[in-house]
């Protein structure tokens, strides 16, 4: 693709898309599936019901009443014999329906006296027939599905044991800066670092899996062959610092040194300017991307959800759709030829904005449910606009 420099926010979203493809598949077992995404259709490997069974405790009845009690038909032990006319079994809700069953009675509508069951039936009624739900090789997902706790247990409802999906993409996080303190209170002019607790945290709700997280010093030397290793070892490289053009920011210059190529150099967005996409070739033939956050907080969370979200999106194959739209309560504004992304939450459907929205505050983002993805200009109290969910 076409190096891009000053990408606009949408243009680099959707470049971030195009850099990579789904990856392989492999196989999980049914209840470890949730949150993965599905590498082929499902179909139904069975109807559903299996059997015509029993919507309610109660008695199944054959032929007219009163019926004489011949047995008891449990779930998962079903009764052997059909039920003659003027017959009837006790029967668990789940159970299989005996052969001969014209409706089944539920256990409150009937009345007992001397053996007989006494009640006035509607035909078939409280029956769950075998098929209702679905048929065996009915589809019952697409690929490309995330698996939700319900979807893992439609599955298993309908034979599936395991499911192919989507190999979660590998990344590798390195957190570049001399000045970053990683425990304790942050003391002789150092900060501590907050975006190495909380990347792997956005990263797992993407889809990823992170393998490993490692700050390096603002060296050249550090930068590149740390940057080098990490890719030869993962699917995506996420970086933060080192992405501006100051004196000790040499992310740029360490992609070079590895033969890298920078393919968005800069987005048209506040906060988050300076993040970037590149990628490296490895010498297995892989092309491993890396995306460089901007060291704020805020900004780096903007570039995450800018560069890194689409990309896991297609290595995971998930299929693309529009952001919603919605009103914003009050004026909101975004610098000329910049998209502004504003954290804020969704109330009754309507975008509220959060205080302390400085690109190197977090207070605000962690009290926020999103992004308001603000064009140039001014946007009015009420009008629309789109709305980026974080993960």
């Amino acid at each position: 693709m076409t190096p891009l420099a000053e990408a606009s926010w949408h243009g680099a979203r959707e470049a971030a898309a195009r850099v990579v493809g789904t990856l392989p598949s492999e196989q999980a077992p049914v209840h470890l599936s949730p949150g993965r995404v599905l590498a082929t259709n499902c179909v139904a490997l069975c109807d559903l019901p299996n059997f015509d069974s029993s919507a309610m405790d109660g008695w199944a009845v054959a032929g007219a009443g009163p019926w004489a009690i011949v047995g008891d038909a449990r779930a998962g032990s079903p009764l052997t014999q059909p039920l003659a006319p003027g017959t009837a079994a006790r029967i668990a809700t789940g159970a299989v329906v005996p052969t001969g069953t014209g409706s089944v009675i539920r256990w409150e509508d009937a009345r007992v006296a001397e053996g007989l069951v006494n009640a006035e039936p509607a035909p078939g009624s409280n029956i769950r027939r075998a098929g209702e739900e679905c048929r065996s090789g009915d589809l019952i997902a697409r690929v490309g599905t995330t698996v939700t706790p319900a979807l893992a247990g439609f599955l298993a409802a309908t034979g599936h044991d395991q499911v192919a999906v989507v190999s979660r993409p590998r990344v590798h996080v390195l957190l570049l800066g001399d000045e970053l303190q990683q425990s304790g209170i942050p003391s002789e002019g150092r900060v501590r670092d907050s975006l190495g607790p909380q990347l792997p945290g956005w990263l797992a709700r993407m889809g990823a899996e992170v393998l490993a997280g490692d700050l390096v010093a603002d060296d050249l030397e550090a930068v590149a062959e740390t940057l080098a290793q990490a890719a030869r070892e993962s699917d995506l490289v996420i970086t933060t610092g080192g992405t501006a053009a100051g004196p000790r920011d040499h992310l740029r210059a360490a992609i070079e040194r590895n033969a890298g190529t920078i393919l968005v150099d800069c987005v048209a967005v506040r906060p988050g300017h300076p993040m970037l996409l590149a990628e490296l070739a490895i010498d297995d033939g892989r092309r491993v991307p890396i995306v460089g956050l901007p060291g704020n907080p805020h900004s780096a969370i903007v570039g995450l959800l800018t560069l890194a979200e689409p990309l896991i999106g297609a290595m995971l194959g998930r299929t693309r759709t529009p952001l919603d739209k919605v009103p914003t309560t009050s004026e909101l504004r975004a610098p000329k030829d910049h998209t502004r992304l504003i954290a804020g939450n969704l109330l009754e459907g309507r975008f509220e904005l959060s205080p302390y929205g400085g690109s190197a505050m977090l207070r605000g983002l962690a009290q926020s449910s999103g992004f308001a993805v603000v064009p140039e200009g001014t946007t009015p109290a009420g009008a629309h606009v789109q709305w980026l969910p974080l993960p």
